[in-house]
């Protein structure tokens, strides 16, 4: 679920429908490896946040509940999010975690706060997720959402993707991020059910 409205079309490259032997990873695997750089938020996602923090904090990690701490003044412009441009998440340091540093929203449980908020409020999961989140590893690039090649997806280390056996398509792979992204692309903000 998604409180953004986009006003451009969400076009899908043709990489997300390639044949693949790759399989998603678990969380017990990559422990939230993703959230090692926080994300870039849309200014409406952080109003959202910010705006349900009393639904939040419960979930946020000892030494982290401080909501104005939660967002940086880092700033980058985006003309394809509502806002026109997107604010990075706070990061801290953290020697165990991969990179050296993750998200202030992920927990030692290696889940996300903000899911896990979701859930415990008895939306969907992704209720209060940021976009970029929601869509990794799905990249933006050239006014395309896309999926890097399974060489350079095998290549991450703590990627989302690790090798398989059985072949299948990307999409299939992919199914609840894409169902995510049409919802997104007709402005339904349809429940998209429990994420698998």
């Amino acid at each position: 679920m998604t409180i953004l409205r986009f006003p451009h079309p969400l076009l899908l490259s043709g990489q997300l429908f390639r044949r693949t032997r790759l399989r998603r990873c678990r969380l017990s695997e990559c422990r939230g490896a993703c959230c090692l750089h926080g994300v870039w938020v849309d200014p409406l996602e952080i109003q959202d946040i910010l705006g349900n923090a009393n639904r939040i904090l419960p979930h946020m990690a000892e030494g982290r509940k401080e909501p104005a701490a939660w967002f940086t003044e880092e700033r980058e412009e985006d003309a394809f999010f509502p806002s026109g441009y997107l604010i990075q998440t706070a990061t801290l340091p953290n020697p165990a975690h991969y990179g050296g540093t993750e998200c202030i929203f992920l927990r030692p449980d290696a889940c996300c706060s903000l899911q896990m908020a979701s859930i415990a409020a008895g939306e969907h999961p992704w209720r209060w997720k940021p976009f970029h989140c929601i869509i990794h590893p799905i990249t933006f690039e050239e006014g395309l959402f896309t999926i890097a090649s399974d060489e350079e997806l095998l290549a991450e280390p703590a990627g989302c993707f690790r090798a398989g056996t059985a072949q299948t398509k990307m999409y299939e792979c992919l199914a609840d991020e894409l169902d995510f992204l049409l919802s997104a692309a007709d402005g339904s903000g349809k429940d998209l059910g429990s994420p698998g």
